[in-house]
């Protein structure tokens, strides 16, 4: 079978991943922040494009008959960033989409397009897990649900099969009571973090916090989740915050060295949960 060649439009999900099907070489390309980038550096060589912007049905924001969030893989970083339909435990990802880089990127870029890169620098990641989210992930063979603590994989390295794209997030209920923020810590406004904490607060009290950038996947873990549940006091906080430092196995890099970046992790913890009490 010949190789598809140029820049494909396809108008519908099916269309779209019937293309990536035909030629597992074939890359697809939503805002194409990120790979634009890596094609003009050749890291990556595609003969062919499918691109994603003409597919309505992964476009835009809505709310689901049983009240979930759907985030549509092709919205823009900007459109999360603003969204009213972002509140709850939802509203981390209003939080996180708002520190996204600068206007240009957050005009650019999207959803789907940001998480299926995996960089663990990025923002997205961290407040996906806290916030309990569903990737929708859709094939030639049908569509599946992968929880965003299961979706993060290794270094740039998603659940994603060859043939699939990401078509959408689904995100919780929102219910009185509930509530979620994103801290980042980065050289300069905009940069890649380097360390970042969200943190989500359940109705009923509970709470879920994901570290991200010091490590290949966003950092959970349900002793420190059931800590910060009961209590949080600065004892307590700095408790789940040394839980969290011990999953930790962030890399040095010019953002900061390994050691560096474990130590912002309880620093990030504490400002994280006092926003979160204070909302």
């Amino acid at each position: 079978m010949a190789a598809l060649q140029g820049l494909l439009r396809p108008r519908t999900v099916a269309e779209a991943t019937a293309l990536l099907a035909q030629d597992p070489e074939a890359k697809p390309i939503a805002g194409g922040a990120t790979l634009v980038a890596m094609i003009n550096a050749r890291v990556i060589e595609p003969e062919a494009l499918v691109s994603l912007a003409g597919i309505a049905e992964i476009q835009g924001i809505s709310t689901l008959p049983d009240g979930r969030i759907r985030i549509g893989a092709f919205t823009r970083h900007r459109e999360s960033a603003t969204s009213e339909l972002l509140v709850g435990r939802a509203g981390v990802v209003r939080h996180a989409a708002r520190q996204i880089a600068n206007a240009t990127v957050r005009n650019m870029g999207t959803l789907g397009g940001s998480i299926a890169f995996a960089d663990p620098g990025l923002d997205y990641p961290p407040a996906l897990v806290a916030a309990g989210a569903q990737v929708e992930i859709a094939s030639a063979a049908g569509r599946r649900l992968v929880d965003a603590r299961d979706f993060f994989v290794d270094w740039y390295v998603t659940a994603l099969e060859p043939g699939e794209l990401v078509t959408a997030v689904l995100l919780p209920r929102p219910e009185a009571g509930a509530a979620g923020v994103y801290i980042k810590h980065a050289r300069v406004a905009g940069d890649y973090a380097t360390a970042s904490v969200a943190a989500c607060r359940h109705a009923d009290g509970r709470v879920n916090v994901a570290v991200g950038s010091c490590g290949p996947t966003p950092i959970a873990d349900d002793a420190a989740d059931a800590l910060l549940s009961a209590d949080r006091s600065d004892a307590a906080i700095a408790r789940a915050g040394a839980l969290l430092q011990a999953r930790a196995d962030p890399l040095d890099d010019v953002r900061g060295s390994a050691d560096y970046r474990r130590l912002l992790i309880p620093r990030l913890l504490q400002r994280a949960v006092r926003e979160l009490e204070a909302t």
